[in-house]
């Protein structure tokens, strides 16, 4: 399951989005609009050809992929549905691709982990071993696919474990999110709205993919 992060349509529809949903141990926005560089080349439409891309190239090698969206709805899908949908579509492992909008001075790429969550709604504690070693591979890869470096402003080694993100609170299938640069910073907005790079990060993400489910160490 690839779940390429927000939707090209959320701007249009902010009641929608801003509705709270629950995520276990907290409320939060159904769906927020993402960021975008200075240029207006927003998040949603760098997922969506992200993820698209790895789509093709996980295809190939034999993969079935499914999307929590394929830019084929208005707005959405909230966080609580996204984290369902790999359940739904008895996926092996799920994954959320995102860009970040940090401050302009930070770059580098990182990849966010599920902490264990059991409240309310809430009980991943099976996934999280699994989602730390998916984790891990992520990391590896798209750094060896891109030459994109770990972030300098936020995570320890491009690596960061969080409990107050729906998707992964929600999810029960292992899952982690991978925040693939910086689009507020100038460096790596021009690499993320170069087409040849988005190939490469698409093969980093298919690389940690493929080699999570052909490996089960």
């Amino acid at each position: 399951m690839l779940d390429p992060g927000h939707n090209p349509g959320n701007s249009s529809h902010t009641a929608e989005i801003n509705r709270q949903v629950d995520i276990g141990n907290a409320r939060k926005e159904c769906d927020t609009t993402g960021t975008e560089t200075d240029a207006g080349y927003t998040e949603a439409d760098y997922t969506l050809d992200v993820s698209r891309r790895a789509r093709a190239i996980l295809t190939a090698r034999g993969a079935t992929v499914a999307f929590t969206q394929d830019g084929d709805r208005p707005w959405g899908p909230c966080i609580d549905e996204r984290a369902r949908a790999a359940a739904d579509a008895h996926a092996d492992v799920a994954l959320s691709v995102h860009a970040d909008g940090a401050p302009a001075s930070g770059s580098g790429f990182h990849v966010i982990m599920p902490a264990k969550v059991v409240a309310g709604k809430a009980d991943n504690s099976a996934i999280v071993e699994p989602s730390h070693r998916l984790g891990l591979l992520l990391r590896e890869r798209f750094h060896a696919a891109t030459g994109e470096p770990f972030a300098d402003y936020i995570a320890e080694n491009g690596l960061d474990t969080r409990s107050d993100l729906g998707g992964l609170n929600l999810s029960t299938v292992p899952k982690v999110f991978i925040e693939c640069g910086n689009m507020r910073n100038p460096a790596d907005a021009k690499r993320m709205t170069d087409p040849q790079w988005r190939q490469k990060a698409a093969e980093g993400i298919a690389d940690a993919l493929t080699a999570y489910l052909t490996s089960r160490d």
